[in-house]
């Protein structure tokens, strides 16, 4: 078993073998990862891919193999064998010790899988989950579970499914599934298995091989009251292995409902690359978790913890609830393209808020955005090359100074309970082209009101003055502001709107 292998690029491995039946009459499935440990450990790194992977363990003042994958087995490393005889047969071996923090988040994952088939779920050791599948709709399983084992290796793992009648006779398939086994004769699948299988105890088994048992099926054979007075209990709980008796309940666990992930990193990350891979797989899971319990995210918190004891966090509220792996991936790509750390990132945690999926209905001629998150993702590539506060949507500021707007987010413009702000009244007035910038201009006076005028645009001598309507605001900020407004016709003809902002003249627009 190589546990960096994906077999997603081989589609012979899901066509169903002769054994395998495109439907279960229920029963209990069982997901097995083998060698847990030692594909916890690798899943995460993918610059070991392709390469012999071995996983370590003191054993008394040495360190010897405890789980291989296949490339190193067939490099000639086998169990027990110190580093320096794992390097000897297999130079480029890559050695790993334990990880307690990737193997509680490929546990996490295995779990969640599991629950995405059933309610009902026991943790039977490190590595294998047996699910109930009583009540369990049965048609489709096989469909379903080949779905499942494309999901797992999205996420590192190489699993194998297994079908049978109960507990111990899935846990069998499992262990033999290329990836997936459904049991339709099981006295045959069972006649034909080494005698390994049954887990026999060193005593037990040294005995059996000196009077040839070497399977299953040879094992039954022999009656079970003949293997009682010789073999005692040990050979009694052997034989009923053997013919896969099992009469014992699951012992059921629950799925945490907290959905975040922390890993720490063995090797410091100083580049996208590596850190969007992390952050695929721990995305992965996390939505596993998700449809298992059936939520969506509506938030998400991504924080890194970086070499010199500092943390960079941020926020992502999204525009619409989602467990969608793709789409959170893209909108946390979109924003660390343009992140910059002081130092390199040593962990990694990543935590997501989770609701009921919205459902709602639209009025009949109201028109919404087609992709909320795509639409979200675009905004996301404006801000970066505009600059924040550089896009949205224009507002009027509530002040009477002229073209006073603020920019607001696209993504809060519209309100929570539906309500639609009253739009203020128009008065009605000749339409006026406004000049941007108001052009300067030169404006003689007497008494006070404007009497000729001099400009770029137009010059000529003022007929009829209508004013001044003096405006100002802000006065308790920075940004106060006082002008005097004129509305005037001239001799030669046309209406034009005037401003005077302290000592300076403006012709704003024209009327007509």
């Amino acid at each position: 078993m190589d546990p960096t292998a994906n077999s997603s690029n081989n589609p012979s491995k899901f066509r169903p073998c002769p054994s395998t039946p495109d439907s279960v009459s229920g029963g209990f499935a069982v997901i097995v990862l083998p060698e847990f440990a030692l594909q916890a450990a690798v899943r995460l790194e993918k610059a070991w891919e392709g390469r012999p992977c071995v996983l370590l363990e003191e054993r008394g003042r040495k360190a010897v193999a405890v789980q291989v994958d296949a490339r190193a087995r067939d490099g000639g490393v086998i169990l027990g064998m110190t580093a320096p005889q794992v390097l000897a047969r297999c130079p480029d071996a890559v050695l790993l010790e334990r990880s307690p923090g990737r193997e509680a988040l490929a546990r996490e994952a295995l779990l969640s899988a599991a629950f995405t088939v059933s309610p009902r779920v026991e943790e039977t050791e490190e590595g294998v989950c047996t699910i109930d599948l009583r009540g369990v709709p049965c048609k489709g399983l096989i469909d379903r579970a080949r779905r499942l084992v494309l999901e797992l290796e999205e996420l590192g793992f190489n699993p194998r499914i297994g079908f049978g009648g109960n507990p111990l006779l899935a846990l069998y398939a499992a262990r033999e599934a290329t990836p997936v086994l459904a049991l339709e004769d099981e006295s045959a699948f069972l006649a034909a298995l080494p005698l390994e299988a049954a887990d026999p105890p060193p005593r037990v088994a040294e005995i059996l091989h000196q009077w040839g048992v070497k399977t299953l099926g040879t094992l039954t054979a022999l009656p079970r009251d003949a293997i009682a007075k010789r073999l005692g209990e040990e050979g009694i709980a052997l034989w009923d292995r053997a013919a896969g008796r099992c009469d014992r309940a699951l012992r059921l666990t629950s799925l945490p409902e907290e959905f975040e992930e922390t890993l720490e990193l063995e090797h410091e990350m100083e580049t996208l690359e590596p850190l969007l891979f992390v952050l695929r797989r721990l995305l992965g899971q996390l939505t596993l978790r998700l449809a298992a319990v059936y939520k969506v995210a509506e938030e998400v918190k991504l924080v890194l913890g970086l070499a010199d004891e500092s943390n960079y966090e941020r926020r992502f509220r999204l525009p619409e609830p989602t467990r969608d792996p793709d789409l959170l991936f893209r909108m946390l790509h979109t924003h660390l393209e343009n992140v910059r750390t002081e130092s390199a990132i040593i962990r990694i945690h990543l935590w997501m808020q989770p609701c009921r999926p919205v459902a709602k209905q639209t009025d009949l001629f109201e028109a919404t955005v087609k992709d909320v998150t795509g639409f979200a993702d675009t905004l996301a590539r404006l801000v970066a090359i505009a600059g924040s506060g550089n896009v949205g949507s224009p507002r009027l500021e509530p002040t009477h100074r002229p073209d006073a707007f603020r920019m607001e987010s696209l993504q809060n413009t519209g309100s929570r309970d539906g309500s639609v702000a009253s739009k203020p009244s128009r008065l009605i007035r000749p339409p006026m082209r406004r000049f941007r910038p108001p052009i300067p201009a030169h404006v003689r006076t007497r008494n006070g009101r404007p009497i000729d005028i001099e400009s770029n645009v137009i010059t000529g001598r003022i007929q009829n003055a209508s004013g001044p309507w003096r405006l100002s605001g802000d006065w308790w900020d920075s940004r106060r502001w006082a002008r005097d407004e004129w509305d005037v016709d001239l001799y030669e003809g046309g209406s034009y709107r005037l401003v005077r902002e302290g000592r300076k003249w403006f012709v704003e627009g024209v009327y007509g």
